[in-house]
């Protein structure tokens, strides 16, 4: 391995969704730009993070086979509360390579044929900001080694999402739509959250990988799986448990799909992103990133099955579940990105379901190459509106092969890869890489029958679409309720793009192929082999020819039953209604679960907010409102005796206080003759006081009222006056008590 290239990659790897961030962010800040600058920007930056994945990729690809290796990281601290540091990072390992490149070749590609798609747009500018930060949180997801970067670029993902599918929000349909998604998902964060805290209490750290101390590594994998939980669950399965009920909000499967196929409320480039390359493939690939924790309670094969964790057996039955419902729902949908919607959700069921029963490079070899066709078949269908004037009926189309043969031709390859036509298309390879895997679990054969099913409903609905939109009769010019316009081909910039994904869907699935399992060599770190043999192995020869009869026969169903021959949409009804009514009134109403959410889980949370609304109007309002008004009664009395009897008190003294001040102030005024004056003063009362008392000593000797003063002399000093004693000579005790004892005697 090429350590120093390796190093020098993974520390650079950051650029990767720092590119389309900062397209973002520039043509945030300048709405007005032109057009052309717009797209140059953001096509630009993601083609730049496209070059800088090949880079990685190659890299990874020169690294020597060794299962047992730990991918190259770099790592630096957030920041730090206390003794707990919350650190941050990159990975670069196979699955991150190898995602990045998907990301960033398709995106760029979707980008292009937006250029086309948005042309008459007024918001083309915001439209291109809004798609280049969506490339940028789901590039966040990809490279992240740390659960918690990942959760954060993982919501980046729902804001972004919310953004472009509500981005016609003049039309209430769109605004209903952005909000249904965000909610949807936000559901299933509420798990991933959950998940994500126990997993950082269990194992004390969030990162991945990190020299032995990851939380995806031997030692921390060890402790998870050998402790035990409620309902004797290992505690990394309770925890992936969690986890994986986001990505079932965020991947759409069951019971959280409803958001996927209202999501076509947005722009059509918009639908070729979600459902291709970014937000619905985060789900599959957080559970590809997380498997090691996924499977530490078993035995770490997932073939041999000794020993299943929950969260596996989990995925595998809801991967199945899921794949079949989406499959019987779009058997009977009429706008064409709806039946893709509905086609997403079943193949996202595939992706989960090979994640169960056969790991990540089985799920991940199904996205990659499910990326290219289902990008393919959403660009194709926008192609399709922008040449049929808007119109997305199929019900309105019809012998668009003539008028639009790069898209038919394109689109035609498309579905061969989506029905898994054998041998030579991509989707044959990995969805028989699945069925395969399948038939091998040990637990059940039931989800290997529900993946069957899955491939016939797949080749019939398309089949279906096919000649819906493609052959017979052109309805559009002729619908009373339409404009007369001729369908038309797209320009270049719209086709091109269509070209290359078709390439890709021919091509990529030799990549994986039994008899060459490049891809999952790669992606599991051995060294790629050729094995012809294994091509001619009896259970995957088996499963071979049963998935190529089974999706050739749904194809001949389909083409069977509505072909121009037997079938005309101007005069006939659906030849599926009139077979199955019943069935077809629930495929096409969606199986009514929307309006199962609507009788239960809504009605009963409008029923808990009406409750609480009224609780809250009734006791808690009254309470606060009594409460109110004794604070207000105590605030008032406090108030007023503070006003009137503390303040009043105070004030007054200090009234007088300042008025004797004042006085004092008056007198001490540092003028020597003021002084003076007053000493004068003194002495002049001091001697009119000493003369008043001087004359009223001698009125007293001589008034009968002496005998007074002897009674006081008797009281002060408890004794009788002895008899005889003469009146005219007081006592010394009279004395001191009729005179000031500051006064001089006489």
């Amino acid at each position: 391995m090429d350590n120093r290239a390796l190093s020098n990659i993974v520390n650079i790897l950051w650029l990767i969704p720092l590119l389309p961030l900062l397209a973002a962010a520039g043509l945030a800040l300048a709405p007005r730009l032109k057009k052309k600058w717009a797209s140059s920007v953001a096509v630009s930056a993601l083609s730049l993070s496209c070059v800088l994945s090949v880079a990685a990729f190659a890299t990874t690809l020169r690294n020597e086979a060794d299962g047992e290796s730990k991918p190259p990281t770099s790592t630096v601290e957030w920041f730090k509360m206390g003794k707990t540091s919350l650190q941050i990072g990159c990975v670069l390992d196979p699955l991150t390579a190898v995602m990045s490149v998907m990301v960033t070749f398709v995106g760029a590609l979707i980008f292009l044929f937006s250029i086309g798609y948005m042309a008459n747009d007024e918001r083309y500018t915001r439209f291109f900001c809004y798609l280049s930060f969506f490339a940028a949180a789901m590039l966040g997801i990809v490279i992240s080694n740390s659960l918690l970067l990942l959760f954060i670029c993982w919501e980046l993902v729902g804001v972004a999402s919310y953004l472009l599918i509500g981005f016609w929000a003049h039309k209430p349909s769109a605004a209903d739509a952005a909000k249904k998604a965000f909610i949807t998902t936000r559901i299933g964060d509420i798990g991933f959250f959950i998940g994500m805290l126990w997993l950082s209490s269990a194992s004390g750290t969030l990162l991945f990988y990190d020299g032995g101390n990851g939380c995806l590594e031997t030692d921390a994998l060890n402790s998870l799986g050998a402790q035990v939980t409620f309902f004797g669950l290992a505690l990394s399965t309770a925890i992936t448990l969690f986890i994986l009920w986001g990505a079932i909000g965020k991947s759409g499967q069951l019971p959280l799909h409803v958001w996927l196929p209202d999501a076509m409320e947005g722009p059509t480039p918009v639908s070729a992103l979600i459902h291709a390359a970014t937000m619905v493939a985060a789900g599959v690939f957080l559970m590809a990133r997380l498997y090691p924790l996924m499977d530490a309670s078993g035995t770490g094969d997932a073939v041999d099955h000794a020993s299943i964790s929950g969260s596996l057996t989990a995925a595998t039955w809801i991967g199945s579940l899921t794949a079949l419902f989406g499959a019987l729902i779009a058997v009977a949908q009429t706008d064409i990105k709806r039946i893709l919607a509905y086609s997403t959700v079943s193949q996202l069921g595939y992706m989960i379901l090979g994640l169960g029963t056969g790991g990540p490079a089985v799920a991940m070899f199904h996205l990659i190459t499910h990326a290219f066709f289902k990008a393919l078949l959403f660009l194709g269908a926008g192609s399709v509106i922008h040449g049929c004037h808007d119109e997305q009926d199929i019900r309105r189309m019809g012998g668009l092969k003539k008028s639009m043969p790069i898209t038919f031709a394109t689109y035609a390859i498309g579905m061969l890869a989506l029905s898994g036509f054998p041998l030579l298309f991509s989707g044959f390879w990995s969805k028989d890489a699945i069925l395969h895997s399948t038939h091998a679990w040990s637990l059940s054969q039931l989800p290997f029958l529900f993946a069957l099913a899955s491939v016939f409903l797949t080749a019939f609905y398309m089949s279906r679409q096919m000649a819906y939109v493609f052959f017979g009769g052109n309805r559009l010019m002729t619908d009373p309720g339409h404009s007369p316009a001729k369908p038309h081909e797209s320009p270049a910039i719209m086709t091109w793009p269509l070209i290359v994904l078709a390439a890709g869907a021919m091509l990529l699935g030799f990549l994986g192929t039994p008899a060459f399992p490049a891809f999952q060599n790669y992606l599991e770190g051995e060294t790629v082999s050729l094995s012809i043999s294994a091509l001619f192995h009896v259970e995957a020869l088996t499963v071979m020819i049963l998935s190529s009869v089974i999706a050739i026969g749904g194809m001949a169903v389909g083409w069977w039953l509505y072909h121009e021959s037997r079938f005309n949409p101007a005069k006939l009804k659906d030849p599926l209604r009139r077979m199955l009514p019943r069935y077809f009134t629930l495929a096409e109403n969606r199986f009514f679960v929307d309006e199962c959410y609507e009788v239960t889980v809504l009605r009963w949370s409008k029923f808990t907010g009406t409750v609480a609304e009224l609780v809250d109007r009734q006791v808690f309002s009254r309470v606060v409102r009594f409460t109110v008004w004794v604070v207000l009664g105590v605030a008032w009395a406090t108030r007023f005796t503070d006003e009137h009897l503390v303040n009043a008190g105070f004030d007054r003294s200090c009234q007088g206080l300042r008025r004797s001040s004042s006085l004092l102030a008056k007198i001490q005024s540092g003028h020597i003759q003021t002084y003076l004056k007053i000493v004068g003063a003194s002495l002049v009362i001091i001697a009119l006081v000493a003369v008043f008392l001087d004359r009223l000593w001698t009125v007293s000797r001589s008034s009968p009222s002496w005998l007074s003063f002897l009674w006081l002399e008797e009281a002060y000093s408890g004794a009788a006056v002895p008899h005889g004693t003469p009146i005219d000579q007081p006592s010394w005790a009279l004395e001191s008590v009729c005179w000031p004892w500051w006064a001089p005697s006489f």
